[in-house]
């Protein structure tokens, strides 16, 4: 192992970590890893350690690590042109492409494509453009976003709020309270055990169809929610789900907001969460398949029912109040037209439908009959695995166990790097679009065995 030079305490010293215990990283009690190569499906440090990613990053090297094609086409573009500006109708062949190369692949009735660099920016940009669109309208009262609980949406002011996670509240003065949250479609945690999955989705439905009644239809103005729920567990919506949830929203004239920073351009076998699960936004949120993290890139595609009142409303008011420096970055832009080129060339939407089927599949066979593992569920190339401390009365563990983190050290002894998720004890996968039959035969030994090492210390 490397111990040389003076990196680790620089990084201790320097380097303010997200999502990270400050305490014990300073005090040196949190190791620290130093990534030094990837390619493929691997990661290697600096000490020579390579290890299977079966998370891609944060669910966003979708094509896998080391493509030379995204690395030649950023090259190529900083050497050409680093730099311009989006404003007042500037744009460069990079951005222009990209938007083009967006729509085309968009499900039907979006029109255009504003850009920022990370998912809580984009959602940020959604949130003002509600706020603008409904007093265009002439509705200054309808300025609430319904979010749902163990949702996802970012770690901003509006986009934290938006987030129905304890630790992204908790001491931050969140949620703001133009955000209200309803119900998560989160079926293996509903609070009545008899219930069916269509007696479920409706209880969804009608949890939110009170909640809005009960803050007043005519201040509620859109509804987010991403059509698989990521962070807050990786969970699918139970069958008609989707449907229930949109029938409501157009009954009190509520705008959808699909958050599509983790499904977007294949993560579910379908190139967009929308088509897969049948939604129709007014606005969808995007960002790591993007670029497949190669370079940071995010975006707001707005409807053309939406855009149509947006340019009116500049007709009457002027030019509209809203930019990033950064929005449209052509280095970005061209890493985002080499990634969505390789996710065609490859058929890489393809190999995540098939071997997502694949990776269920052998995940649940494996798992079934282990004593401690609840629930195992996933769609395309996402998967997750729940434990419980009993799994005929669903008896959950102490957090203070901290089963999950120890069933993700124990697939990290084993080479493989999967998520414990927050809010639970729950492991998650979500392997790069390209990895192997193989490779996902390894993922799922070493989660049984894990699950099996766990288990042993109960």
């Amino acid at each position: 192992m490397l111990t040389n030079d003076h990196l680790a305490q620089w990084d201790r010293d320097t380097f303010f970590h997200p999502s990270t215990h400050l305490g014990q990283f300073a005090r040196g009690e949190q190791g620290n890893r130093v990534i030094t190569t990837a390619k493929g499906c691997e990661i290697e440090d600096r000490n020579g350690t390579r290890l299977l990613d079966a998370f891609s990053g944060l669910y966003c090297v979708n094509v896998g690590y080391g493509r030379p094609e995204i690395a030649e086409a950023i090259a190529d573009q900083a050497r050409e042109m680093a730099y311009y500006h989006a404003y007042v109708g500037h744009g460069t062949e990079a951005s222009i492409t990209l938007s083009k190369m967006i729509i085309d692949r968009a499900p039907a009735g979006m029109s255009k494509v504003y850009y920022g660099l990370g998912g809580s920016d984009a959602n940020e940009t959604n949130i003002k453009l509600i706020w603008y669109y409904n007093n265009v309208l002439d509705r200054p009262e309808k300025k609430k976003i319904i979010s749902r609980w163990r949702g996802y949406h970012g770690s901003g002011l509006m986009t934290g709020s938006l987030t129905g996670l304890e630790l992204f509240h908790k001491k931050f003065d969140l949620p703001l309270s133009q955000v209200v949250h309803t119900e998560a479609p989160y079926y293996y945690r509903r609070e009545t055990l008899d219930q069916s999955e269509a007696e479920f989705v409706a209880h969804c439905a009608r949890s939110l169809e009170e909640l809005i009644l009960a803050e007043g239809p005519d201040t509620v103005a859109a509804f987010i929610g991403e059509p698989v729920l990521g962070t807050g567990g990786i969970v699918p919506p139970p069958a008609g789900y989707w449907a229930a949830i949109q029938a409501v929203l157009s009954k009190y004239d509520i705008l959808l907001v699909v958050d599509e920073v983790v499904t977007g351009f294949g993560r579910l076998g379908s190139m967009f969460g929308s088509d897969h699960y049948g939604l129709k936004p007014d606005l969808i949120t995007i960002a790591k398949g993007l670029t497949s993290a190669y370079a940071p890139l995010s975006g707001s595609i707005v409807s053309e029912k939406m855009f149509k009142v947006l340019a009116d409303g500049t007709d009457k008011l002027g030019p509209i109040g809203h930019g990033w420096t950064y929005s449209a970055h052509p280095i970005c832009a061209a890493a985002g037209v080499a990634n969505l080129k390789l996710i065609d060339d490859l058929k890489l939407v393809d190999a995540a439908k098939t071997q997502g089927a694949y990776f269920n599949a052998a995940l649940k066979s494996a798992l079934s009959g282990k004593r401690i593992v609840g629930d195992v569920r996933g769609e395309g190339l996402l998967a997750a695995v729940e434990v419980v401390a009993d799994k005929d009365s669903r008896t959950f563990f102490d957090p203070a166990q901290k089963i999950g983190p120890q069933l993700a050290a124990a697939m990290l002894e084993q080479g493989i790097i999967a998520r414990a998720m927050p809010q639970g004890d729950i492991l998650g996968f979500a392997p790069p679009f390209c990895v192997s039959t193989s490779e996902l035969d390894r993922i799922v030994d070493a989660t049984a065995k894990a699950v099996d090492k766990v288990t042993a210390t109960l």
